[in-house]
């Protein structure tokens, strides 16, 4: 297998060189050179496989060639070590449960895929690798404890400031070792640009070997389509999954797993306030604008970077994107409302991330499967006041919130961000 970028046909790279050099030249993303499909044997063994093993046959076919199969089944066995649970929330409604892993949230999988990978390439390098990460919320946490104490990888996190959860924060400035958290006077996509521009910036990569852990990385995108097999294992097929959709890294992995051939009836695009994906699939006219903070605010994107690996899975073509894709947005007041809603009816805890793709069911009518993405602890303000009442932190993350936030702030200047870089 081979990966060429989004926006061209140009050089073909192999899965360690897409993973080691994170962006392709012309601002495109990597993408594999062919859509493999699945065995009809495989599938109808999903049942009686378990997680580790499908992602063990599902990712061979992408990265074979740089992963023999024994490094491949142990590295397999080590990402997906947590359950991923099926639970109903209310009738023809289910959670797909995605926030059992180390830090809470569905991040924990491609974070920790992707810190193998380079683990594994980095034992025949003689040179560090810069891991450059933007988080708004979940990512950061989740690529601090998979990268924490990786030989030969510094990780340097820019996050928003005042833009995150308290927990969220907790995660990624105090774990120390090899993480650095930089904290930024701005927004994601401040964040986000300024990654891109240091991918970009020839100079800064002749004197530091940079790679990201963002999803942006076809290592942390690829072992995301692996969430959508739970469902056929369980035997849910046809279904509508509602995902809740910021950088669209998760809902474009989903689509993958669609095009090698699990049977997904439709997706739901589940956004915030920030609505580019959803207004382009009602108008066919996507146009960003500025980003809003909200409630949900790891989905605080107004630009979102898997956009176009989205068009190449449909080949560009607006019809059929809109075949299989639904819009759906949701505010803060209505988040809230909905939160309440659900753990009155239900005794069900949404995070706001989760409530958004909930709410998108239920009030289409659609039975499915939303993906809870984050746990609800990371969010207790949010909590707290659409319930009315103090909820307490649950027994495993009271530690986090004594311990010592360490960050370095910084202007979304990149410029500075350079010489920070530098050193």
């Amino acid at each position: 297998m081979k990966f060429v970028s989004t926006t061209s046909t140009g050089s073909h790279r192999s899965f360690r060189e897409a993973v080691l050099g994170n962006l392709p030249d012309d601002g495109g993303l990597y993408y594999p050179t062919e859509i493999p499909q699945l065995d009809q044997g495989l599938l109808k063994q999903i049942p009686q496989l378990r997680l580790p093993e499908i992602a063990l046959e599902v990712l061979a076919k992408f990265c074979s060639d740089d992963i023999n199969p024994n490094k491949l089944e142990q590295i397999t066995e080590r990402v997906f070590d947590f359950p991923l649970p099926l639970k109903e929330v209310s009738d023809n409604i289910h959670c797909l449960e995605l926030f059992h892993g180390p830090t809470f949230a569905f991040k924990d999988i491609g974070a920790k895929f992707l810190a193998a990978c380079l683990a594994h390439f980095n034992q025949s390098e003689n040179k560090e690798t810069t891991v450059l990460v933007a988080t708004s919320g979940d990512t950061g946490g989740a690529v601090a404890n998979g990268f924490l104490g990786v030989e030969g990888v510094r990780v340097i996190i820019l996050y928003p400031k005042g833009k995150v959860s308290n927990l969220q924060e907790k995660q990624l400035t105090t774990l120390g070792q090899n993480i650095t958290a930089l904290e930024i006077e701005g927004t994601f996509d401040d964040c986000q640009n300024l990654v891109k521009r240091a991918f970009a910036d020839k100079q800064l990569n002749k004197d530091i070997h940079l790679s990201s852990a963002n999803s942006i990385n076809i290592a942390r995108w690829l072992p995301q389509s692996l969430f959508y097999y739970v469902p056929l294992q369980q035997g849910y097929e046809d279904v509508t999954v509602s995902v809740p959709s910021g950088n669209y890294g998760n809902l474009t992995s989903g689509v993958l797993a669609m095009k090698m051939g699990v049977p997904i009836s439709k997706f739901i695009a589940a956004s915030n306030a920030n609505d580019v994906v959803p207004r382009y699939l009602n108008s066919g006219k996507y146009e960003p604008k500025s980003t809003i903070p909200t409630l949900a605010n790891a989905m605080d994107v107004s630009d979102p970077s898997n956009y176009k690996r989205l068009l190449k899975l449909f080949d560009g073509k607006y019809e059929g994107i809109i075949s299989k894709l639904l819009p759906f947005s949701l505010g803060d007041i209505e988040i809230k409302e909905t939160i309440r809603d659900c753990y009155e009816a239900n005794r069900y805890w949404l995070d706001p991330h989760s409530a958004i793709a909930y709410k998108a069911l239920h009030e289409m009518k659609k039975g499915g499967i939303f993906l809870g993405t984050a746990h609800y602890c990371k969010f207790l303000p949010t909590i707290n006041e659409a319930l009315g009442r103090e909820v307490a932190i649950p027994d495993f993350a009271k530690g986090l919130m004594h311990m010592e936030k360490r960050s370095i702030e910084l202007n979304a200047d990149f410029a500075q961000f350079k010489e920070f870089l530098i050193g």
